[in-house]
């Protein structure tokens, strides 16, 4: 599935402000006079926002790995159908915070040896990548703090502490390795304004 737009994902530990960056990119190409949806996982669309709450409400143990990889493919389908495909089918920019590559690290390699269970649904009922993926990278400590002062009732892989904080940073920096051609590393440690004109930049850049 490939549509004339621009597909562009956030993604970071949680506390990495990756959520503020995929709005201020947005914010900054409307003003440019670009067209764009600005969208989340697990979410974006009204069956994957139900499925949202299956998955980040209630006990850390309440599913396993597998049933969790199977909710979030299940939520991403139902997002790629109902928002991401039909906006970069119609030439929009769509901007998501999360896709892919958090079911990747979260699922597939840190809640267990699931990598290739997670590729294999990925390439069935997915079928494709982002076209840019912004990689906000954050000291574990401080994105769990950050993560946990929001106090909201989606805190359940929070609830994995620091030592998944840190799994999770080194696996996203192994991701922009191996998906090179479309990851951008940006130091989130900094204030919100100065990583947002970084990401701009580079975003433009690729627009161009």
């Amino acid at each position: 599935m490939k549509g004339s737009g621009v597909f562009i994902t956030f993604e970071g530990i949680d506390g990495s402000g990756k959520s503020t960056q995929a709005r201020m990119l947005a914010e900054t190409l409307r003003a440019t006079g670009k067209d764009v949806v600005l969208t989340r996982e697990p979410g974006g669309s009204v069956g994957a926002e139900q499925i949202r709450g299956l998955v980040l409400e209630g006990d850390p143990d309440r599913w396993s790995a597998e049933t969790e990889i199977l909710l979030f493919t299940a939520a991403r389908r139902d997002h790629l159908e109902k928002t991401i495909q039909p906006a970069l089918d119609a030439g929009k920019i769509v901007v998501s915070d999360r896709f892919a590559d958090s079911t990747r690290l979260y699922q597939g390699i840190t809640r267990g040896d699931l990598r290739g269970v997670v590729d294999t649904l990925h390439g069935l009922m997915i079928g494709r990548e982002p076209d840019i993926t912004f990689i906000i990278d954050m000291d574990p400590a401080t994105g769990l703090a950050r993560a946990l002062s929001r106090q909201t009732s989606e805190e359940r892989f929070e609830d994995f502490g620091e030592e998944l904080q840190k799994k999770m940073r080194v696996g996203f920096l192994a991701i922009a390795k191996e998906f090179s051609d479309r990851c951008l590393v940006v130091d989130g440690n900094r204030n919100a304004d100065v990583v947002a004109a970084e990401v701009a930049e580079l975003a433009l850049e690729r627009l161009a």
